[in-house]
This record gives structure tokens, C-alpha cells and sequence, in this order.
């Protein structure tokens, strides 16, 4: 992490886990449970109908409320779908956007672009994920497929506005496996992103734009992960679950940095 440039952020992907009644126990847990610093962001990503009740649930904390997907249309036909003003409206601040998951179910490159700006359009913090299959690393193509990831998420997206935008690197060989990437093998590909955006919107942009890591990141790797200089906070799936796990990520990510 590099606090002195920017921003650190512990998010949590709730996935497809806990009913609204479940969601607001959490809450009542992790609130209780919240360190006093202000030091790093916090962010829980919950299923749609989680939402109203983890905003009601987190109105007095610092922590925002995220939706784990969007539709990139503003209305319309789309049924089962939720825009962007649905979610604005309904307390959101984050939103995950092209995680390995949903793009398993068929959602492209082109679609992952076109969420991201109509994210960024209504004032959502876009988290825009990417990574690369075990076949792709053993291929040793991770770089190539990150690089064309990132230059197609962010295509069209103007200089005022990219450092809104969080990128989480996942690698798909790593999420819900119990598998980690080292904390080499994360800030190598944290680092290559960094440099892909730095080539595409400078130098002063790349240093401010806040690079979190996502596969299978819990309360016993954080630290680690976490001290490395390119990786800015974590995309927390199974921890951010249990209150008790998910606060141990966040107090890691309050280690003192240079």
C-alpha cells in the first residue's frame, strides 16, 4: 500500500450469501467490532435485496454499501436488471463490475466498458475487476491478458474521471480454491496494471489509482498481501462473511506503510 498517493480499500463480496434479516445481524456484529481509525476505506458489496437493509444497518459508520452487479442501460426491458439510478438511489456508493463470475455467465469485455461508464456517469465507485484462468498463467500470458482486460474496461473513460475507478486484480485460478497468489506473484500483476494505466493516463493518474487484490485474500495472508507496495487494499470474498474475519482484514490494512 501506498497511503501518501492514495487510497486503501477493504471491500467485501458478499456473493450470493444472507437474506435481508441476516444482513442487518451482521451489521449489528460489525459495527460493534469496527476499528476507531480512519485509515482505510471499507466497503460491503450484498446481493440486491440486501441492500436497503445494509444501508439502513451502516448509515452511522464510515462504511459504504455496494451492489454486486449493474445494468448499463439507464431503463428499459431487461427483467431481473438493475441500473445504475436503482442503485444511487437505493444508498449504493460501490459497485462490482465484471467480476470472474459474471463474466463466466457470459458478460464480455464490451459489456464490462459499458457498465464501468455508465457506473462512473452516476457517480458510482466502479470496481472493475480482472484476471487471468491457471491455464492462461501456466501459458505465461498473464501480462498480455491483463493488459487487454484493463485497455478494453477503461476504454472511453475520460482523465477526470479514471481515478474514481478501483481495479481488483482476481486471478480465477485463486477464487474460492483455498489458493492464493503469493505476495510476489499479486504485486508483479498489480504492479504490470499500474503500468498499463500509466501508459494509457499518466503517470500522476497510475499513482493515484487505488489497485486492490482478489483471490481468496483472508484474515491469515492480509498483512502480507497487503504490505506489498502496489496493493492497495483486497476484494474479500468468503472472510467478509464472518464479522470477526473481515475486521482482522480491515485492522491489517491499517499497517504502518513508508
Amino acid at each position: 500500500m501506498n497511503r501518501k498517493y492514495r487510497k486503501t480499500l477493504i471491500a467485501g463480496n458478499w456473493k450470493m450469501n444472507k437474506t435481508p434479516s441476516e444482513t442487518k445481524a451482521f451489521m449489528t456484529e460489525l459495527k460493534a467490532m469496527l476499528p476507531k481509525g480512519r485509515w482505510c476505506d471499507i466497503a460491503l458489496c450484498v446481493p440486491s435485496v440486501c441492500i436497503p437493509a445494509a444501508v439502513r444497518a451502516l448509515r452511522d459508520t464510515r462504511v459504504g454499501v455496494g451492489a454486486e452487479n449493474v445494468n448499463a442501460n439507464a431503463s428499459g426491458a431487461y427483467t431481473g436488471e438493475v441500473s445504475t439510478s436503482m442503485l444511487v438511489d437505493a444508498g449504493c456508493k460501490y459497485v462490482i463490475i465484471g467480476h470472474s463470475e459474471r463474466r463466466a455467465m457470459g458478460e464480455t469485455d464490451a459489456d464490462v466498458n459499458a457498465k464501468t461508464l455508465a457506473a462512473l456517469e452516476a457517480g458510482l465507485v466502479p470496481i472493475v475487476c480482472c484476471g487471468e484462468s491457471l491455464e492462461q498463467r501456466e501459458s505465461g500470458i498473464t501480462e498480455e491478458w491483463i493488459s487487454m482486460q484493463i485497455k478494453l474496461a477503461l476504454a472511453n473513460i475520460g482523465e477526470d474521471k479514471i481515478r474514481k475507478v478501483v481495479i481488483a486484480y482476481e486471478p480465477i485460478w485463486a477464487i474460492g480454491t483455498g489458493k492464493t497468489a503469493t505476495p510476489e506473484q499479486a504485486e508483479e500483476v498489480c504492479q504490470h496494471i499500474r503500468g498499463v494505466v500509466r501508459k494509457l493516463f499518466g503517470s500522476k493518474n497510475a499513482r493515484a489509482m487505488t489497485i486492490v487484490y482478489g483471490g481468496s485474500m483472508n484474515d491469515k495472508n492480509a498483512f502480507e498481501l497487503l504490505a506489498q507496495p502496489d496493493i492497495d487494499g483486497g476484494l474479500i470474498g468468503g472472510a467478509s462473511l464472518v464479522a470477526e474475519k473481515f475486521v482482522k482484514i480491515i485492522e491489517d490494512a491499517n499497517q504502518p506503510t513508508a
